[in-house]
């Protein structure tokens, strides 16, 4: 007999999948506008005064240019038909992703953390999210490594919940403009900062307590190659 859990997760999953690849395809379409390193465009217009530092104006274009892929490869992450059809396809997209936030996003996000508006509340929150996310994906690909796919997948669907940061954020600023949230600006952003990835490790944890994890195993027979 199907349980409400499996029925809930699976609405969840099917729901989560369309929204997170429509977020997908509205962070390409905000990352255009810096294609031709333009200073005062989108964004950019608030960090003039930091703008000519090298090392954060390079972290800025190499973290909005791979994070449409962080957030793509982990997506399909958690997609069973290629689970189960293409593990090899999935162990792909599995190493750019953990190459990706390690080697690349990790390191370019936690350099722009410290300059992040709002002062040190909000730069406080984004070390601690740039912190988490290394950590949680680091702990993904050791379990992987070690052949406990169970743990692997709770830890990638903590890690992924972070890297939708950057969807949330967003998704939340369009929130108070269209309730007319009224705050200063600076409140505002500090209030965003932290509700960008604390409701979504939240949401993770109760995935993975509803079974999720589970779920996208079921009925998968794995290799250590695959």
């Amino acid at each position: 007999m199907t349980s409400f859990k499996s029925i809930l997760v699976r609405l969840i999953n099917s729901a989560a999948f369309l929204a997170i690849l429509y977020g997908s395809y509205l962070l390409v379409l905000l990352s255009l506008p810096y294609i031709h390193f333009e200073p005062n465009v989108e964004f950019l217009g608030t960090k003039q005064l930091i703008y000519h530092i090298d090392l954060w104006r390079i972290s800025f274009y190499v973290h909005v240019f791979t994070s449409p892929i962080v957030i793509l490869a982990g997506l399909f992450q958690f997609n069973r038909w290629i689970l189960k059809n293409h593990p090899k396809l999935h162990r792909g997209l599995g190493y750019a992703y953990v190459f990706t936030v390690l080697l690349i996003s990790g390191p370019s996000a936690l350099v722009m953390s410290f300059y992040a508006n709002g002062g040190r509340v909000s730069q406080t929150s984004f070390v601690l999210l740039t912190f988490f996310w290394i950590i949680t994906t680091l702990m993904a690909f050791i379990k992987i490594k070690k052949g406990d796919f169970l743990s692997h997948t709770k830890w990638n669907i903590r890690s992924y919940a972070l890297t939708l940061s950057a969807v949330t954020l967003r998704f939340y600023a369009y929130l108070f403009d269209v309730f007319e949230v009224r705050m200063g600006p600076k409140e505002t952003y500090i209030l965003l900062a932290y509700l960008s990835w604390i409701p979504n490790l939240i949401i993770a944890q109760f995935l993975i307590w509803c079974g999720y994890p589970k779920y996208l195993l079921r009925k998968m027979k794995f290799n250590q190659g695959d």
